[in-house]
């Protein structure tokens, strides 16, 4: 056994969280945004929870390449290291997790990996890691194992598990007699009375076992995945997956492609609070709620309003009067109302504002990029107006514009501009000028933050007018 015997835990965290809208978006999914906890992200928490060195090895983290500076950053602010590599794009979690057995089996065919969300919520980090170890037992004897959470309520929005017999040399741990589907209302009530589990998705396994049983009922995705990880390329920290041969893997989840397939299916109960904080009624059920059933964040005010979430985002003060069992979620550029009954339908409503065409279906006001983030503060006709903070040590692209010049104001720090072939220190309160047409680019290179006011002045001032000449983070 490699690593003495420790769990290799992999993350992954590829999924957009559309039902979280306008909080989740395709440019910062709910997995790194601070939904349950103000100062963390369920990432960051995800990772923590498996840190503890006698138990699990050094995590793998699976993200889209998009996302790999906001992981790279959180993961530091978390404390935690860890090994990262990208998907070109998104072929579902049977792709991931044979990319994750392949990686596990190159330290030891006999590697035990568990397979994490990177969105759940879970509280007890140590009653977690006990049944990640007990569950582990059954890993080894060859059964790929899931955690089946003790059901505290009829969710018609889980699949739940059936029990079977018991495994010899594994306390705890059962065979899956059967996974079933998302229930309806009565489907659910009967399913618990009857014993069943929540299949929380949660997955353990020998390298070597996952491997043999993907040959056996996904073998074109275990080829892709393969041909994807033997020509992956390192770039910086990060070991980038082959796109060619990622792309000749079906995207089918990992329950279709093999657990409802294998006779290895092992399932252990546990009984820790979990949610998967999939809708804003499962946020709303994890939050601290005051005597009237309400949950809040941000600036909010309410009067006779029980039972509900207001959520809001920035300075602004959200006020609700009169309404019971609600959701409401304002931040700076979208405001989203909805019964909580019925929060599962926003992803249906991302999807009317994609064919719509509409701005905020993906893209939130502050976006974030390698070196910091940009927000919009103001946009009109032949201008736009943007503040800009870079990291400490961080660069932009050497880049010019066609349909555009730029000023830059120095608000906080101290800016070194490339302007053609000058470099110029740009102190606080100071400006510069960038005609169009110039070759010019910005760093940080002091030991705090640099912020600073742009303003764009041009017959176009979209993103897609930026020709990049040089970019340390390969874009």
């Amino acid at each position: 056994m490699s690593d003495g015997g420790r769990i290799l835990p992999v993350i992954l965290c590829g999924g957009s969280g559309t039902r979280l809208w306008p909080a989740s978006r395709e440019s910062m999914p709910k997995q790194f945004t601070p939904l349950v906890d103000p100062n963390s992200s369920t990432f960051q928490a995800t990772a923590r929870r498996v840190a503890d060195g006698a138990v699990f090895a050094k995590p793998t983290v699976i993200a889209s390449s998009e996302a790999r500076f906001i992981v790279a950053e959180q993961l530091a602010q978390a404390g935690v290291s860890a090994d990262i590599v990208l998907e070109p794009d998104r072929r579902d979690s049977a792709a991931a997790v044979a990319v994750a057995a392949l990686h596990a089996a190159r330290q030891g065919p006999e590697t035990v990996v568990l397979i994490l969300a990177a969105d759940h919520v879970i509280e007890d980090a140590a009653a977690f890691a006990e049944a990640a170890r007990l569950a582990a037992a059954g890993a080894r004897l060859g059964q790929i194992m899931t955690l089946g959470i003790t059901p505290v309520r009829p969710a018609t929005d889980y699949g739940y598990i059936r029990m079977g017999a018991a495994v010899p040399g594994a306390p705890g741990v059962h065979r899956v007699e059967r996974f079933v589907e998302k229930p309806d209302a009565a489907g659910a009530e009967r399913l618990i009375d009857e014993g069943a589990l929540w299949n929380s998705g949660y997955f353990l396994f020998r390298a070597d076992v996952m491997i043999g049983e993907l040959e056996a009922y996904a073998p074109q995705i275990l080829d892709a995945a393969r041909g994807a990880l033997e020509a992956a390329t390192t770039d910086l920290d990060f070991v980038r997956l082959d796109a060619t041969a990622f792309a000749r893997a079906p995207k089918t989840s990992i329950d279709y492609a093999v657990m409802e397939r294998t006779d290895r299916a092992g399932v252990l109960k546990v009984d820790f609070a979990w949610s998967d904080v999939g809708t804003w009624d499962a946020v709303w059920q994890v939050l601290h709620r005051d005597a009237q059933g309400n949950a809040v964040r941000g600036r909010v005010e309410l009067v006779e309003t029980t039972g509900s979430l207001v959520h809001s985002e920035g300075e602004g003060l959200t006020t609700v009067v009169g309404l019971d069992d609600v959701i409401v979620v304002a931040t700076p550029d979208a405001v989203l109302v909805s019964s909580k009954a019925r929060s599962g339908k926003v992803k249906d409503l991302v999807g009317v504002l994609r064919e719509k065409a509409h701005p905020e279906a993906d893209a939130h006001r502050r976006m974030y990029r390698p070196w910091g983030w940009y927000q919009r503060i103001d946009i009109g006709e032949r201008f736009q107006v943007k503040r800009i903070m870079v990291t400490p040590g961080g660069r932009l692209s050497l880049q010019k514009h066609f349909h555009r010049a730029e000023h830059w104001v120095v608000v906080k720090g101290t800016a070194e501009v490339t302007l053609n072939e000058q470099i110029i220190l740009v102190h606080e309160n100071e400006a510069v000028y960038l005609p169009i047409g110039s070759m010019h680019r910005l760093s940080n290179p002091g030991k705090i933050p640099l912020e600073l006011i742009e303003v764009q002045v041009g017959s176009y001032t979209g993103e897609d007018d930026i020709i990049r000449v040089e970019d340390v983070y390969g874009r």
